[in-house]
């Protein structure tokens, strides 16, 4: 499920915190990318660092091996991640972004929680289309040692989150679990006691192959690549059709969400998803307002000009989420360790 990448960095390194579309606060990525560190850590990452206008080192982020190397390091470096590889071809998501919605629903619980975020694993989340990189769960249990539940429909996306997760010992911290149904989002997918204080998910971005194309040609060139000088240009953060795209594409998509939510109100405490366009925001509060949500928040994110958001909603009301909070996760908020 694809994000276009944060910035052009292969002629200009990663902005810092005082630039505007800052990242959250606790993002660990709000500075320039420390490369002789990075480097130090995952040597393999060297062969693609290289210097760019002003003397600073960079990588080719239109290069999808340089991104994946750069992907291998930070999650080594910065999340205790010591072994992280995908199949040829899927989904290699841009760190910082992935890292701001995280940030972003701990915020959202800690409003519920005294303003403390709560931490440790009592909070449980579920990551709707975990893909093959598993990136949700493996920030948000290092960040916060919460415990969570992937789903994937692809088999090899799956098998391929399965191997990170055995070869870092992560398998009490991380289940996952395949979507049965290509049709179906959360149905048919949870255990009769499942209960979950997040859901968060990536949905697929394009509408057809074909926009998803058009996409990719966008980047090609945002990345300062010549338009004719690849036909069929190469994603540089990968992915695959389903992650790429879906009929009707993203607004569909998170209406069917919203729809298949609404028939299991008391499992999950926030519901959320990221919506990439601005444009879609609109339907999204419509078919809430229709399934009868609670409390519904917007909350923007950017990464460098990217701008985005997700949207959490709620069949709670505030004297529901706290009998859950008491339920789950004992009396009182629930401390930062």
């Amino acid at each position: 499920m694809s994000l276009p990448p944060e910035r052009p960095a292969q002629r200009r390194p990663p902005r810092g915190p005082d630039s505007a579309g800052a990242l959250h606060p606790r993002n660990r990525h709000r500075g320039r990318y420390d490369f002789v560190r990075l480097t130090r850590q995952s040597p393999e990452l060297a062969a693609f660092v290289v210097t760019i206008t002003g003397g600073e080192a960079s990588i080719d982020f239109s290069n999808p091996d340089a991104v994946r190397a750069l992907n291998r390091a930070l999650l080594h470096a910065d999340y205790g991640i010591a072994h992280w590889d995908i199949p040829d071809g899927y989904l290699c998501p841009p760190i910082p972004g992935r890292a701001d919605y995280v940030h972003g629903l701990a915020d959202l619980l800690a409003q519920d929680n005294a303003g403390v975020i709560p931490r440790g694993s009592a909070i449980r989340a579920l990551d709707i289309g975990v893909g093959a990189n598993c990136i949700y769960p493996l920030l948000g249990h290092s960040e916060y040692g919460w415990r969570f539940v992937g789903s994937e429909v692809d088999a090899t996306a799956l098998e391929a989150a399965k191997a990170i997760v055995l070869a870092n010992g992560l398998g009490g911290a991380i289940e996952l679990r395949q979507q049965p149904s290509r049709g179906s989002i959360l149905d048919g997918l949870l255990d009769p006691d499942d209960r979950f204080d997040l859901s968060l998910c990536n949905p697929p971005f394009h509408a057809s192959a074909v926009d998803a194309a058009r996409g990719s040609q966008r980047k090609w060139r945002n990345l300062g690549k010549p338009a004719a000088a690849h036909a069929a240009p190469p994603l540089n953060f990968g992915g695959q059709a389903g992650e790429l795209w879906c009929t009707g594409g993203e607004a569909s998509f998170v209406r069917r969400m919203i729809r298949e939510s609404a028939a299991i109100p008391a499992r999950v405490l926030w519901f959320s998803s990221l919506v990439s366009r601005a444009a879609n925001l609109a339907g999204v509060r419509r078919q809430l307002q229709r399934a009868g949500a609670r409390d519904v928040r917007e909350v923007a994110m950017a990464q460098g000009s990217k701008q985005s958001r997700f949207v959490a909603w709620t069949y709670l009301d505030p004297a529901q989420r706290a009998a859950w909070r008491s339920a789950h996760w004992g009396a009182g908020p629930v401390r930062a360790r």
